[in-house]
């Protein structure tokens, strides 16, 4: 194992997370993209690029559990990033497919994807605030099934999930103004490439 890889993932993770914490304490974190919190997803993107050239993807062998869940989460928030995004899923899908990561990163890092292009999502994975301001599932294709797809990556009912993320909530989480924040987010998706109109939904 790559004990130096492991520590530099974790610790990339860690201000993530801190940050995260610590702008959501005061409810800024929701008003839009923070910039703090997009140059932290940012610089790490770019962390992570260059040690995956120099390692190949982190799986578990090379950097620990940990680490290598660590790597998951910071290309999980390189949102503003599309194409290191989708060069990544296909570095984490061949990893879960010869058994090193869980099933369920890749589809996750798929449903976020596939979001952010306007796609039905596959997995349930993705929440956001929907036209009448609660937190709901974005468009998910085939839903009837999607719990027999979400059991077969080892995650629990779309149910279940989305009580538990509903119960993490609190009042200041929702946007002070709900249609402002859907159309910045629409301004958002063209301006860092995952769309090319504000019509997409």
């Amino acid at each position: 194992m790559a004990t130096g890889l492991r520590t530099n993932l974790i610790a990339l993770a860690q201000e993530d997370l801190q940050t995260r914490e610590r702008l959501a304490s005061d409810g800024s974190l929701f008003e839009g993209y923070h910039p703090e919190m997009q140059a932290v997803h940012e610089s790490n993107a770019e962390r992570l690029a260059e040690l995956i050239s120099t390692y190949g993807w982190p799986t578990p062998q090379i950097a620990g559990p940990d680490g290598a869940e660590a790597a998951w989460l910071i290309v999980q928030h390189a949102i503003s990033r599309p194409d290191f995004q989708r060069a990544c899923l296909d570095h984490l899908q061949k990893a879960a497919d010869a058994g090193h990561v869980p099933l369920w990163q890749p589809a996750m890092l798929l449903d976020r994807i596939r979001m952010f292009e306007g796609q039905p999502q596959v997995f349930g994975t993705q929440f956001d605030w929907d036209d009448a301001g609660e937190m709901s599932p974005v468009p998910i294709l085939d839903p009837a099934s999607v719990n027999e797809r979400r059991a077969n990556i080892g995650l629990p009912s779309l149910e279940e999930s989305l009580a538990k993320f509903r119960a993490r909530l609190r009042p200041e989480d929702r946007p002070n103004d709900l249609i402002r924040h859907l159309e910045e987010r629409r301004e958002w998706l063209v301006k860092v490439g995952w769309r090319t109109s504000t019509n997409d939904r």
